[in-house]
């Protein structure tokens, strides 16, 4: 394996003092722009390497912000922006929340937000396409009870995140099932076990922390069961197995109809909806676009093959391997802040290690998915905790302190890995080759 350059991170140290250090220092994190930061250090990491040529380096960006995983996720991102803005404007948020004040009691109502998104990212198999849909609906429920901000989008993020690792159309699932050529319903049954108790211990932290708070219910709340059908069209669409964009593209066409005729809009308002939506997620595409290029002339560099050897040369057994698998993806994720990427990224090596230490494909699968989702959920430059931060007006780090649900998922991985369970049977995986 090469050494790699540890050179090559330059740009990824410069985009973290832009941003994280920067804003910490000042206190605030409005003052440096994400995307300003993400340009620099894409500049930086195009300058370096010298025996190239700026057309060759050039290129070599093109080809990264170019990968077929991060247009197809800005894609998810132009239909989940779309979708979002129509249901809100035709009046689908409001209804759900006031249908949600109306049958919830209060002591339940954040516990409830983390169960719908658990279902709904379960369903359409994306984290941030949940979130644009569901921070909006959370927003509402925080500002006509009191409730902080940060813990309704916690919840929002939260449930986002179990269906990201769980979904069976997400591409955090194929991608790990691809790579250590697995079945993606084996992974599925390996990872339930490892995440439904987080998700159990979440859903009663968000209980315990409302108790008593029924104060909140009273009033007359008006809700329109048409526009909240909006939701459950997508959740069914997607609980049959219909491709994500499928779903959103659907989902928009059918929340216009409901809009049209509940008069909540005409056709052209109803077009002016999708374009306003799109238009509302053009920070995150433009991000995704430079994280994709700068990553793949880090890699060009040496970087990731640096990450790589330096965690590694440090397994030294069948448990040290899958921890091992768990930082490597963890680590390529905090760098990447895209977890489909650092699973594609980190999965052949993953294989590898499986194979040298007898890990399980099935596992392997699991703990890449898991840790990467995991870390995903957390990092505050990563596009699920900049989406809802952007809905609700606030900071990334607003929500961190309420991600109960990553943050267990990371404790509970790392406890299925000393206590090595769940059991593995003899596999079946077939061997793919993934990558080689």
């Amino acid at each position: 394996m090469k050494k790699g350059n540890p050179w090559a991170l330059l740009p990824l140290v410069v985009f973290l003092v832009l941003y994280l250090v920067t804003s910490i220092v000042i206190g605030d994190f409005y003052k440096m722009p994400v995307t300003v930061a993400f340009l620099a250090a894409s500049i930086v990491a195009i300058a370096m390497n010298r025996k190239e040529s700026i057309h060759d380096k050039v290129e070599v960006f093109c080809k990264g912000a170019g990968n077929n995983n991060i247009i197809l996720m800005c894609v998810i991102f132009i239909l989940a922006g779309g979708f979002a803005q129509v249901a809100r404007e035709m009046g689908a948020v409001d209804s759900t929340v006031n249908l949600g004040l109306s049958i919830l009691p209060g002591n339940i109502l954040i516990a409830g937000v983390f169960v719908i998104g658990c279902f709904i990212s379960l369903s359409i198999g994306t984290s941030v396409g949940t979130i644009v849909a569901l921070a909006p609906m959370a927003v509402g429920i925080a500002e006509k009870t009191g409730i902080p901000i940060g813990l309704a989008l916690g919840a929002v993020v939260s449930g986002a995140m179990f269906g990201d690792n769980l979904s069976m159309i997400s591409d955090t699932t194929i991608a790990a099932s691809r790579t250590q050529g697995c079945e993606m319903r084996d992974k599925f049954k390996m990872n339930f076990i490892i995440v439904v108790p987080a998700a159990i211990i979440t859903a009663i932290i968000f209980i315990s922390m409302n108790v008593g708070d029924t104060s909140v219910l009273s009033g007359s709340y008006d809700y329109n069961i048409m526009k909240v059908f909006t939701y459950l069209a997508v959740l069914i669409a997607a609980l049959f197995g219909v491709n994500v964009m499928v779903v959103l593209v659907g989902g928009t066409l059918f929340a216009g109809v409901v809009g049209i005729f509940t008069n909540a809009f005409d056709v052209w308002g109803f077009v002016q909806a999708i374009g306003k939506g799109i238009m509302g997620m053009s920070e995150i595409v433009i991000i995704s676009l430079l994280i994709g290029g700068m990553v793949e002339v880090i890699k060009y560099n040496g970087g990731i093959d640096f990450l790589l050897d330096f965690i590694t040369s440090r397994i030294h057994s069948k448990k040290g391997a899958e921890l091992g698998i768990g930082i490597l993806v963890s680590v390529v994720d905090a760098c990447t802040a895209n977890n489909t990427i650092a699973i594609v990224m980190a999965g052949p090596i993953a294989k590898d290690i499986g194979e040298q230490y007898e890990v399980d494909p099935r596992r392997a699968a699991s703990i890449l998915d898991t840790f990467s989702c995991f870390c995903q959920g957390v990092i505050p430059y990563g596009a699920q905790l900049l989406v809802a931060a952007s809905v609700a007006g606030t900071s990334s780090f607003a929500i961190m302190r309420y991600l109960y649900y990553p943050y267990l998922m990371g404790i509970c991985a790392l406890l299925a890995i000393a206590l090595g369970i769940p059991k593995v049977k003899k596999s079946t995986a077939k061997n793919l080759n993934f990558g080689r």
